[in-house]
């Protein structure tokens, strides 16, 4: 078996963040969200993985290289255009072959891991497995119509959902997949739709199970999305405590400290992740929060919230919280007169000033 992951598109609705940077590369607990995708096709036993990326760009083979140092092989796929999640498996026909492959959208976390679903797929005999899980939105994705615990219909972001369920970025298929992919059409917005691959399978009689995600599942679509992602993975850490603490500081909770870290004078109070080379003097780490290498954080406090490498936060008065800061991110306080407020500020940033 085979797995296909995307890590193409433009991450729109997380800019200004994604301006420079691929969504898929953003830490959730000082990790990019691609790397979950890839050790979860490792822990499942599968060794040969394909990664679609944007034509343009390198980010994602710049930091991944061929797979070697995590024990996989790695093709790169570069699609020419964003054309839908279909395309996507269009596109990889060459690679993938006549095997049968996990398709995995490399912007989602599960807990658990994957390899329960593959031998739901294997044991069941299906042409195709898919994961769903309850959501209050499932009008944001594609929703299948579930009777006698069949489905028989797959909607792409109705207006009125057939059920509360949402078709995750989790998909297990064998090779009848190719024909239904080369079969539809573009939908109105000129894409080719995932879902309307899954109802031609339907369609034509193939057997189309599926799973239901018993833990937590979030599409990291959304700034607040990945808050709530990095929430739950801080909520499953172990403490490790590398990095210098002096006496005057307190660490309380699950923590991750690692090397090079200094704790100076400072409340730490987990669960929270301090990447190396992070100094922080004079300040509170609320819980749910995780900070990437090389930071400085002193004099303020900062709480549920995902910080950057090389980010500086100096002299804030009133507590950061709910925040994602990107890479080198600095808020400081005014050092001379007029003392303004001043802002360099991307599209679709968000200020928040009290």
């Amino acid at each position: 078996m085979k797995a296909l992951i995307t890590a193409g598109g433009h991450g729109t609705r997380l800019r200004p963040i994604t301006h420079t940077q691929n969504k898929h590369l953003i830490p959730i607990a000082n990790k990019p969200i691609l790397s979950y995708a890839l050790d979860y096709v490792k822990e499942a036993g599968i060794r040969e993985v394909g990664i679609i990326t944007n034509k343009d760009g390198s980010e994602v083979k710049d930091v991944y290289g061929d797979g070697r140092q995590m024990g996989l092989a790695i093709t790169y796929i570069p699609q020419e255009r964003p054309a839908g999640l279909a395309d996507c498996v269009r596109i990889a026909e060459p690679f993938i072959g006549t095997e049968p492959f996990v398709f995995y959208l490399g912007d989602n976390i599960i807990v658990g891991g994957i390899k329960r679903f593959i031998d739901e797929f294997h044991s069941r005999k299906s042409h195709c497995h898919l994961v769903l899980a309850r959501v209050p939105d499932p009008e944001r994705f594609g929703v299948p119509e579930i009777r006698d615990n069949r489905i028989v219909r797959i909607e792409e972001k109705p207006e009125k959902p057939k059920s509360d369920y949402a078709v995750t970025g989790i998909y297990i298929y064998d090779s009848s997949i190719f024909d239904a992919v080369n079969s539809i059409k573009p939908s109105a917005r000129g894409e080719l739709e995932i879902s309307d691959a899954h109802q031609y399978l339907i369609e034509k009689g193939l057997t189309v199970t599926y799973s239901e995600i018993t833990g937590w599942w979030k599409d990291t679509g959304k700034p607040n999305d990945l808050l709530e992602a990095n929430r739950l993975v801080l909520d499953n850490i172990q403490t490790n405590i590398v990095g210098n603490i002096d006496k005057d500081s307190h660490i309380s909770g699950r923590v991750i400290i690692q090397e090079g870290c200094k704790i100076q004078n400072s409340n730490i109070r987990g669960p929270v992740i301090i990447g190396s080379g992070t100094r922080i003097t004079n300040a509170y780490i609320g819980p749910y929060t995780s900070i990437e290498r090389n930071c400085l954080i002193q004099d303020s406090e900062i709480e549920y919230s995902i910080v950057s490498e090389a980010c500086k936060i100096s002299d804030q008065k009133i507590r950061i919280e709910g925040s994602l800061l990107g890479k080198g991110v600095q808020i400081v306080r005014a050092k001379s007169k007029p003392f303004t407020n001043r802002f360099i500020v991307g599209d679709q940033s968000i200020v928040e000033i009290r």
